[in-house]
């Protein structure tokens, strides 16, 4: 009996040890203390935002949503001239600018695209665009007074195809350097696929630091030449400068600064044409088309 009860004894001892240690060893749903998150937050959000008027709204220096209004948003600058434009209903958000072998533009100098100001970039914008087989089409260019090639020129090549040809687009655009050259990138094998009936996201990131200088499409890094130099290859914004949408000097009557004829002025649609003096992080680029895509 005496030995039953030892045995009993100890099963019990046994038992309470592996008891204490379950609790003990009991893990921590919150060993920081952090505070609780309410997934009700996050409803309606896409990448962690609601609207594409969130994406780093601090180092947004030139808006044009197109909402009846040709105006920049950020400082309220009209353009001083435009021709063969109309806004039209399904843009990205809201209204978009039409263009008929038309463009925008804006002879100012404005504050935010001066040298000491703008050294990393980015610029988003939509298009509905065709190719056409002869002329090369300016989205947008930050012009040099007098001078053929402005500081950022956001060319695309629509002259490589015909218009029946709606799986590439050929994008390459330019900058000016510190020495007073030109560096490009091009997207040589990746392309968008483009079309009067559907929105395709383009946009140019630059780094300031890396010279690093990339094209997307839709949200995917389509470009096969990024890395442009340091030194005397890094970007600079010269003064004075404009802002051209849609041509460049030489396809506005009166402004011609050569005999150079491969550009036209656009015919297409563009929206939500944003620049930020700054380089969006992939993660950022893809919440602008993300945002887009679902119109906000």
């Amino acid at each position: 009996m005496k030995l039953s009860n030892h045995i009993n004894i100890q099963h019990l001892l046994i038992l309470a040890v592996f008891a204490i240690m379950g609790v003990s060893c009991k893990k921590d749903g919150n060993p920081n203390n952090l505070p609780s998150v309410s997934t009700a937050s996050y409803d309606g959000k896409i990448d962690g935002y609601t609207s594409s008027n969130e994406v780093f709204p601090e180092n947004l220096i030139a808006y044009w949503s197109f909402d009846d209004t040709k105006n920049e948003l950020v400082t309220g600058t009209a353009p001083t001239a435009s021709a063969n434009d109309s806004y039209v209903t399904g843009g990205v958000r809201g209204k978009a600018l039409s263009l008929a072998a038309g463009y925008l533009y804006f002879p100012v100098q404005f504050q935010k695209f001066k040298a000491d100001s703008l050294k990393s970039w980015t610029i988003s914008s939509w298009v509905k665009i065709l190719n056409n087989g002869s002329k090369r089409t300016m989205l947008f260019q930050l012009a040099r007074p007098g001078i053929f090639n402005g500081n950022i020129n956001f060319a695309l090549n629509t002259q490589s195809f015909p218009a029946a040809t709606t799986n590439t687009l050929r994008i390459q655009p330019t900058f000016t350097t510190v020495g007073g050259g030109t560096q490009d990138n091009l997207n040589s094998t990746l392309s968008p696929t483009i079309g009067m009936d559907k929105w395709t996201h383009l946009v140019l990131t630059y780094d300031g630091t890396t010279g690093v200088f990339n094209i997307w499409a839709d949200a995917v890094k389509v470009g096969a030449f990024p890395n442009r130099g340091v030194g005397t290859s890094l970007y600079k914004s010269w003064e004075p400068s404009e802002i051209i949408i849609g041509a460049n000097y030489n396809s506005i009557p009166g402004k011609s600064v050569s005999t150079d004829v491969t550009f036209a002025a656009m015919t297409g649609q563009i929206d939500e044409l944003r620049i930020y003096n700054k380089t969006f992080p992939d993660a950022h680029v893809k919440a602008l088309y993300n945002l887009g895509m679902a119109n906000k």
